[in-house]
Parts: structure tokens; sequence; C-alpha cells
């Protein structure tokens, strides 16, 4: 393996954002009859990430030519590395795009939450198509760097991989809405069973290891350097803030993304939660600002969009689900992911992606013809921004949707986060126990989506731009 360059992250982005490889993807029509496929036709994708998810959307462009992958853990790379015995290998994607940037067209970022925006928004400021995971990034600012990238540079085809966006089920839930057969929605109910990783603990103690084959520094990217430790990697990350975002932003991005486009909900005006408290002792909960709860629940508030109502989304996870609608008898029970859309004239209940969508009582299922009026997506979600890089348009969850969606859950996650977060009083720089300092966060959090800012608890912006904690 070449010897890696000393490339920091700031040299790198700079370098890459003036940076423009110029390619062409030229339709198949243009080039030759029926069947024919020019190597012009045949899109040079890198994937940041070559395990764990990696392992269930590469594959899925294997008609394409995987011209590199990379991955910080050598083990997790097997499947992809003997589907595509010809791709090179890198461990820092940095060197990958460095070295192989002129060969690249496109590139898939399927890393944790955390090192989501850096990859993204390197590859883009190199003028490649993006499919970056869900959620879009961390935080919100950087999902909103990243939309305005892409805002920014309309020629790239950018996608995020919430595969329920060109499924079938939101699509036959927008017709069913659209008939006018529940009438105008003012509030969603939507849960998860998520958490399914160990959430809510202390951060881990001591020091493991650090397993043969994977790079520890380069794993933890932009975050603080900390000792490693085997519960962050490969899976449970999700459930600590520096690196994740709990079971809210693992799942509503595939929940919420239902209800979010089919009501044109926007930017929210308001977030406010409440959260499952841990005990190890009596009386006193524990106090865990770096980790994400158990369980939530969270209530945000959309407003009025022209002759559309306001409409109130409550969000629950860790297995608590909403009152089961009247209108199901006791045998009918609901889905451990899903959501309910209340309306003036009746509810509508889906599962997760949107599937299976249910009018209640589900006797009217039976009274109703609802012909289909929209489009579906023939291929699969990451073959669809295939399709859009070679054929110029954007696919069903491109940056322009899916940002606005993915800091709507962020900005719940603000109101969870801030349901204990203790803050220092007056001059105190740092917060400890006793009376030197005091939860703030604890109400409901007012919103100016389009400033990206919380109006009225200045405290909770730090979490909206936190700075960047290291380069690596």
């Amino acid at each position: 393996m070449p010897k890696q360059t000393t490339t920091t992250r700031r040299r790198f982005l700079r370098t890459a954002a003036t940076a423009a490889a110029a390619f062409t993807i030229v339709p198949r029509h243009v080039l030759g009859g029926k069947g024919y496929k020019a190597p012009s036709d045949t899109v040079n994708i890198a994937a940041i990430g070559a395990g764990g998810k990696a392992n269930g959307s590469i594959p899925q462009m294997a008609s394409e030519n995987i011209v590199a992958l990379c991955d910080v853990d050598v083990s997790m790379t097997e499947k992809l590395r003997t589907m595509f015995p010809d791709a090179a290998f890198e461990k820092d994607w940095r060197v990958m795009l460095d070295k192989y940037g002129k060969d690249i067209d496109a590139v898939v970022v399927t890393v944790p939450d955390h090192s989501h925006a850096v990859a993204g928004l390197a590859a883009m400021g190199m003028d490649k198509h993006v499919y970056i995971e869900k959620p879009l990034a961390r935080t919100i600012s950087e999902v909103r760097a990243l939309t305005e990238m892409a805002k920014a540079k309309p020629q790239l085809i950018t996608q995020m991989g919430n595969q329920g966006a060109s499924g079938e089920g939101i699509r036959r839930t927008q017709e069913l809405v659209e008939a006018g057969t529940i009438g105008d929605v003012t509030k969603v109910y939507a849960w998860t069973n998520r958490p399914i990783w160990p959430q809510g603990g202390r951060l881990p103690q001591g020091t493991d290891p650090i397993p043969e084959g994977f790079d520890w520094n380069l794993w933890l990217g932009p975050a603080a350097m900390r000792p490693h430790n085997n519960a962050y990697h490969p899976f449970a990350w999700r459930g600590y803030w520096d690196f994740g975002t709990g079971a809210l932003g693992d799942m509503g991005c595939h929940i919420i993304d239902t209800p979010f486009y089919i009501l044109d909900l926007g930017y929210p005006t308001s977030a406010e939660a409440s959260v499952v408290q841990v005990f190890s002792q009596n009386w006193t909960p524990d106090y865990n600002p770096e980790t994400c709860p158990p369980a939530a629940k969270i209530h945000i508030k959309f407003p009025a969009r022209g002759e559309k109502p306001p409409v109130e989304l409550i969000w629950t996870d860790g297995g608590i689900l909403p009152g089961t609608p009247e209108e199901l008898t006791v045998d009918q029970k609901l889905n451990p992911n899903g959501i309910i859309m209340v309306g003036t004239k009746g509810k509508l209940m889906a599962d997760v992606y949107g599937a299976d969508p249910t009018l209640l009582p589900t006797s009217r299922m039976d009274e109703i013809d609802v012909p289909e009026t929209i489009p579906r997506v023939q291929t699969s979600h990451e073959m669809d921004w295939v399709n859009g890089i070679k054929e110029g348009y954007q696919p069903s969850s491109h940056l322009a949707k899916a940002g606005p969606l993915t800091e709507t859950i962020l900005m719940g996650n603000l109101a969870v986060r801030g349901y204990d977060y203790r803050f220092p009083k007056g001059d105190q720089t740092e917060a400890t126990d006793g009376d030197e300092w005091e939860v703030r966060g604890r109400t409901r959090l007012e919103w100016d989506g389009d400033n990206m800012k919380v109006t009225n608890v200045d405290e909770m912006n730090e979490f909206v731009s936190p700075q960047s904690n290291r380069e690596f």
C-alpha cells in the first residue's frame, strides 16, 4: 500500500474547494442504439465507507465502475473488496480523493454521522456528485453547509440515503392524502422502537487495544481525541452526541420523511422534549450529557402554509407508542415503527417509509378507489441517483429536499439535549455540582429556521453550530 500523505483536513478542504475535476456523463441514446453501453455511460464511483451500511448500498450500483473503496477498518471491507477486486483501496478518504479524484465522477458517503459533512463537502468541492447516508450530518450548521453547496453547484446530482423516499409507500400515501380522504392534517404521530443499541449511560471508561487494521485516529476524524474503546465501533456510536444523533437521527429521516414531504411542512417554529432519565442511585438522576437518552418524546410545531393549517408532530422513541387509535380493534396492533396522520375528516396509518398506508377504520380501504397519479421510481434508491447523474435530473431525496428534513430532525434533538443540559451560571467556565450550574433548555425552544437560531434560549445555539474540535 502506498505511504499515506500527511494532508491535514484544513489543507485538503481548501484544495478540494478550488479544484474542479471535469467530467461528462453522456446519455446512452446520444452514443448508440438500444442496449449500447459506452464507457461514458458508466458512472465512476468511489465509496467513503466500505463496510457496514455500504455493504447494502454499493452492491446496488454494481452496474457502474467502482473506482475506489475507503474504510478506516480493513476487517469490515472483505465483502466489497471481494466483489470489486479492481477497485483501489485506501484507509484515508482524503488520500483516496487526492490520488484518484480525476477518475471519480461520484462519491458515496456511508460513515458515522460526525464525518458526513467533512467528507461530503470535500467531494462536492471537487465537483463530485454525492450520495450521503442519513442523516445528512450531525449538526444543523453542517446540514445547511451541504445544502448551500448543493444550491451553489446545481449541476451536481445529490441524494440522501433514506431509501423510502424512492419507494411505493410515500407515493401511495401522498395520493391518498391529496385525494382528500382525511381532510386537512393537523397532527402527526411518529414513533420508533430504536435505539436497538446501548444508549443513555455514561461514556465508556478505560481503554481497549486498537484492533489490527483499524485506524482509530481516522475514525475519530473531526471529533475530539479520546481513548479507544470497543463500545463505540462499529455500531453503538449512534448513542453518543459527538458521533451520532440518537434514535431520532437514525430513524427520523425514514419515518418523518413521508408527512414532512407530503404536507410541505418546511422549518418548524418550536420543539419541546421530555426524556427518560437513568437512575443508578436513589432520588438523583444520572447526568450524562455526552450520551443520548434511552427514550424521548418530542413535540415539533409547524406553522400554517397558505390554506394548510398548522401541524403538530409528536415523536416518540425507545419503544414508546402513541395511544392506539379508537378505530382499531383489540387485535389490530401498531407496528414498532410508523406514523399516524390525523386530519379533519379521518386518520391514516402507515409503516416506516410510508409503507402500507391504511385509512382508519381499516374498512375504509374497501370503500375508496384512489387512482395512481404519481410516477413511481422504477429502480432502487441508489440507482435513482445514478440514473439522475446520467440523465441530468435530481432524484427522490436530493439535498434541497433532504436538507430541511434533516434540519427539522436535528431541531428535535436540540430539544432533547436541552432537557437536562447544565449550563454554567454567571462567569463560571464549566458545569460543576451544586449551585454553579443551571438547566436552561427545559422549555419549548422557539426556532428561526431561516436564520438557523434558537430565539428564546441562546445557550442552545452552541449545539446548532459547534466549533470543530480538531484537525486529523
